[in-house]
């Protein structure tokens, strides 16, 4: 059984992110999407709200986990039996971060393979960065984001 681990931050999941997902979950026997905990960050959505946003976006998904983890993404592979890392490319500039990240987690142990898929073209725009730039001056994101993760920046920005 081959598990992938999708890790990120998601503040919030976007459906380039459901994209990366959908596909990976295809591929792989089981798909954990790891939310990152990052205490140096300071996040839109806590970590809770973040897992609870993406368990409703990806029910349908019957093979597809979703966690939250804090620390090294090898460590949290080993924990999890897994060896395989999904990582969405938008730009070649992504790949150039994404290939560095790839090297040191490989280089922190070596069984670690990075599987890279480029955003399908209608998301290759989309960042969860400005979903909340348009939500916060109360654009519309439908379309950009699930819609459980539209109704909660609603909320967040007291929008209805």
């Amino acid at each position: 059984m081959i598990i992938a681990i999708y890790p990120g931050s998601f503040d919030p999941i976007t459906m380039g992110h459901l994209d990366i997902i959908e596909r990976g979950a295809h591929i792989f026997d089981e798909v954990v999407v790891a939310v990152l905990e990052n205490p140096h960050k300071n996040p839109l959505f806590s970590v809770e709200e973040r897992k609870l946003l993406i368990e409703q976006s990806v029910a349908s998904l019957s093979n597809v986990k979703v966690e939250t983890f804090m620390g090294l993404l090898v460590d949290y592979l080993r924990v999890k039996g897994a060896r395989v890392v999904i990582r969405g490319l938008r730009a070649v500039s992504d790949f150039e971060f994404e290939l560095q990240n790839a090297t040191m987690n490989r280089k922190l142990w070596p069984p670690t393979e990075t599987f890279f898929m480029p955003t399908s073209t209608n998301y290759s725009y989309l960042s969860s960065s400005i979903v909340k730039e348009i939500a916060k001056y109360g654009g519309d994101v439908s379309g950009l984001v699930p819609p459980p993760v539209e109704e909660a920046l609603r909320k967040k920005f007291n929008r209805g």
